[in-house]
């Protein structure tokens, strides 16, 4: 039996050095590293595993929230619309909105291409009335999208909170990017983690089992492994906490006495209690969110949430331009 088709559009950008930016962030102070070299193939694994953590409520909330909302969804976006799924995934959440929505055509977005063609080629299988597209970019940096649908709406899909790890000015310019790209008529539906219980926040990032502060810790792992780092796992701490001046989920590796990382020629001294800030999660009241949507080309038309208001679903759509 042969499989769908799938079209592919490479935008890549050329990778970024791993090594490059390990040196350059322990070189700073505070030190630091981006939470998007977490994600190496054990990496990958492990957040699938704090998903599935009773203390991790973002993930089975929002799929809970886009389930019984599916239908509503669905009334707001036009029946032709493209859907464009950014940060794909495995397209999992993709999948709960697609027999609602029926969009003519699904552009999966995504930086890895061997993960993203495998993704939306099972889509393609699982959907045969679906017109599917792999999209290979980094839409953190840009976001070009092929031509095939111009003149359809498009419908962005953000899932997961992710827009939490950006900062402010980050956040602003990737909806910016996002509103550029969708055009004018265009929507997003956007995850976004909102302001709770601060016991709730701390728990989600300190599970019982532990598997969030393995998560943490492979990245010393990853250094040792690809940049051959010379580091002391066992005396790196994992530690996450609520920052409620900036509203966010802080992620640290803290060193437990004075040491140093070695990388090639480069040492990096620590002293006890120092630590490498590896992700920021920010949290927002629903209207702090849509303050922020204003400051760029979208206005908020419709938000979902759980009955315990832990996370919201917010659909966005692009002003109309000046005439």
């Amino acid at each position: 039996m042969s499989k769908a088709a799938v079209n592919f559009h490479d935008f890549a950008p050329e990778q970024d050095s791993f090594l490059e930016e390990v040196v350059e962030g322990l070189s700073q102070y505070p030190k630091k590293i981006s939470p998007k070299f977490f994600y190496d193939k054990r990496g990958s694994e492990l957040f699938d595993e704090i998903c599935a953590q009773p203390e991790y409520y973002p993930t089975q909330t929002e799929v809970d929230i886009l389930h019984k909302h599916a239908e509503d969804i669905a009334q707001h976006v036009e029946s032709d619309c493209v859907m464009v799924d950014l940060g794909s995934g495995t397209s999992e959440k993709a999948r709960v909105l697609l027999d609602a929505i029926k969009p003519a055509g699904y552009l999966g977005v995504d930086i890895s291409k061997d993960f993203l063609l495998d993704a939306t080629q099972r889509l393609a299988d699982d959907f045969p009335w679906l017109d599917v597209h792999a999209v290979c970019t980094d839409f953190s940096q840009q976001l070009e999208l092929p031509d095939d649908f111009d003149d359809q709406q498009k419908l962005a899909f953000f899932p997961g909170s992710s827009i939490g790890n950006f900062e402010p000015d980050g956040a602003l310019n990737l909806l910016k990017r996002v509103a550029g790209a969708v055009g004018e008529g265009g929507k997003l539906l956007i995850g976004v983690d909102l302001k709770k219980d601060e016991e709730i926040l701390v728990s989600a990032y300190n599970d019982a089992a532990g598997v969030t502060e393995d998560f943490n810790l492979n990245l010393l792992q990853r250094m040792q492994d690809e940049l051959q780092a010379e580091v002391d796992m066992d005396s790196f701490s994992h530690r996450a906490f609520y920052n409620d001046e900036r509203g966010r989920m802080e992620m640290h590796l803290v060193s437990d006495c004075d040491q140093k990382i070695g990388i090639g020629d480069d040492e990096f001294l620590f002293s006890k209690d120092e630590s490498i800030h590896t992700e920021s999660s920010h949290k927002y009241h629903v209207d702090e969110f849509a303050e922020l949507a204003l400051k760029t080309n979208f206005v908020v038309e419709e938000v979902w949430t759980d009955v315990e208001q832990l996370f919201s679903v917010q659909l966005l759509k692009v002003k109309a331009l000046a005439a």
